[in-house]
């Protein structure tokens, strides 16, 4: 039997055929139950496994339809927030192996790796608990056609329709159409420095404006000549370190390492873990056009932020970031609100931790990279599944575990865990999830962090072993084989 979650998640799967339909629905529920192993291995059988492999070989079975019906139920719970976040981002999927060529795999730096690219649009709400995946686009690069083999002129030439930047203008709006299925929701799209475009600014600017906006700047770029400015301050960054600070903040910084040791830009230098005293500062700016050489672009005025760490630790570079938005920055509150919204974009960067380390699917083996597609469409479920278990937790602890659990899941568990009876009422999210975690190798501590997504996806492939077992042998079970 498909698990709950999976049957209500797929309520709207229509995939042109009705055993197709309960085909998605069975597969989904077995690779949910055991993200990490391999498809035989969650399957159960040659049988299952066939039908897993034809459901990814069916071309009625395209990654995009795949993920409509889990879009379709993103919707529901999107409707039951005043704010959501709307965050993008690209990663790739490398299937560069050795001993085996994937049919259709593009190049992804030059010809040294081959995969796929995928890009998401995923919601979350402002405390960082996914909703799911709402949009989404995968492809993968024809050989020998790489932006990054042409000079600075010839990408200036083409028009952003034929690049794959053109990717955030269509997710944003893509974005402004999920804006008329929430009309009660705040919608904010959020980026990365990846998206700072000047038509994905633009595009965001235009009137009427269903959705809000936060990218993070990459370059600063030229303001319009206006009067009141000095020399000094033609440009963003300038400009802004001449406002006034509006207040100072303390944020988390995660350290990082140098991916290329003669890395000379600052943004990717390396640096260590620490908590970090900003200064901020906010303006309203009018920015000059860049040109084209297929259109003259519109000028656009934007609310920019300015977080710049002080007193950063000797021989480490400074945390900065300039952030563009929509939102108003008027009153210190508003632009406090600015910063927690773009430090919820690093959950994204933790959504495709589980999908790759996870469920594993770069490692999944397939001989074309359209199957493998399809099989990442189903994945994106699983790992969305995985990292709002683990989040719910932390923002609703005392909810009843059983709007999560199944009864069979929270009662192995709790006996295995406790080794105690079975409490009269069931124990609440937090308490659950923790268990769940301990199975995953989380060592409880009174004054420690909560656990991470990494143990509890481990520990929720435990949890549904125990499950079955005491579904089959537990106390009330109907269905105990005989001895004979």
């Amino acid at each position: 039997m498909p698990a709950s979650w999976v049957v209500h998640e797929m309520e709207t799967v229509h995939l042109n055929d009705r055993r197709l339909n309960a085909r998605l629905v069975e597969v989904l529920s077995q690779l949910a139950d055991q993200p990490a192993a391999s498809i035989p291995t969650a399957c159960g059988g040659h049988a299952e496994m066939t039908a897993a492999y034809r459901l990814f070989d069916n071309e009625k079975a395209t990654f995009e339809q795949i993920l409509r019906a889990h879009s379709d139920a993103t919707r529901r719970r999107i409707a039951a927030h005043p704010v959501i976040l709307l965050v993008q981002d690209t990663t790739e999927v490398d299937v560069t192996r050795p001993e085996q060529q994937v049919v259709g795999a593009g190049p992804l730096d030059g010809q040294a790796r081959h995969g796929a690219l995928l890009h998401v649009m995923h919601a979350f709400a402002p405390d960082g608990t996914p909703l799911g995946t709402i949009s989404g686009v995968a492809w993968a690069r024809a050989d020998g056609i790489h932006c990054a083999s042409l000079t600075r002129s010839e990408r200036a030439s083409m028009p952003i329709e034929d690049k794959e930047s053109h990717r955030w203008v269509e997710m944003l709006r893509c974005a402004a159409q999920e804006a008329q299925h929430a009309p009660s929701a705040q919608l904010i799209c959020v980026a990365d420095s990846e998206s700072d475009i000047y038509e994905v600014l633009a595009e965001g600017s235009a009137e009427p404006r269903p959705v809000d906006w936060i990218v993070r700047a990459c370059q600063n770029r030229a303001l319009q000549s206006q009067k009141g400015l000095e020399n000094s301050e033609k440009h963003i960054r300038e400009h802004l370190l001449n406002q006034p600070v509006l207040f100072t903040h303390c944020i988390h910084v995660r350290g990082r390492k140098a991916k290329i040791a003669c890395e000379t830009r600052g943004r990717r230098q390396p640096r260590q873990s620490r908590e970090a005293k900003v200064a901020v500062r906010a303006a309203r700016v009018a920015l000059r056009p860049p040109w084209r050489g297929d259109r003259r672009l519109p000028e656009v005025s934007i609310n920019v932020v300015l977080v710049r760490e002080i007193d950063p630790p000797a021989n480490d570079e400074p945390v900065e970031w300039i952030l563009l938005t929509s939102l108003p920055v008027d009153r210190a509150d508003a632009v406090r609100r600015i910063i927690q919204y773009y430090c919820a974009r690093w959950m994204i960067e933790l959504f495709f931790r589980v999908l790759k380390s996870g469920c594993r699917v770069e490692e999944r083996r397939f001989e074309h990279i359209d199957r493998l597609l399809s099989c990442v469409a189903v994945y994106l479920i699983v790992a969305w599944r995985t990292l709002y278990v683990c989040r719910l937790g932390r923002a609703n602890p005392s909810l009843n575990c059983e709007a999560v659990f199944d009864p069979a899941e929270w009662k192995s568990v709790w006996t295995v865990i406790r080794r105690a009876e079975l409490p009269t009422q069931p124990p609440t999210l937090d308490v659950m999830i923790r268990m769940v975690a301990q199975l995953g190798g989380y060592v409880p501590r009174k004054r420690g962090h909560p656990p991470g997504p990494q143990t509890v996806w481990i520990g929720l492939q435990r949890t549904h072993d125990f499950a079955l077992c005491w579904r089959t042998f537990g106390p009330g079970s109907t269905d105990q084989p005989k001895l004979v």
